[in-house]
């Protein structure tokens, strides 16, 4: 072996947090964060010309738009026919 421990595979704490922790935690910030003093400061922010404020928004309000990949085939001899089948 290389001395290495732990390098991979199941770790204890890894991974998503389960639905009630998460539930949990919105509660507390809840308790904490009046919502409508949030938003009336992601308001005064959108209106100063915050940009990351303004993205937010529209994030939230009509969801991210959809990344697009440019593929190139420069430098390779593919032809992409021959890659998908059609029946």
């Amino acid at each position: 072996m290389d001395g290495r421990i732990n390098n991979g595979g199941k770790r204890e704490g890894a991974g998503r947090k389960p639905k009630d922790a998460e539930q949990k935690l919105i509660e507390r910030l809840d308790a904490l964060i009046d919502k409508e003093e949030a938003i009336e400061i992601l308001k005064n922010k959108m209106h100063d010309g915050d940009m990351r404020a303004l993205q937010l928004y529209f994030n939230y309000r009509y969801g991210k738009p959809k990344e697009s990949v440019e593929l190139s085939s420069e430098g390779f001899n593919l032809n992409f026919r021959d890659l998908v089948k059609f029946d």
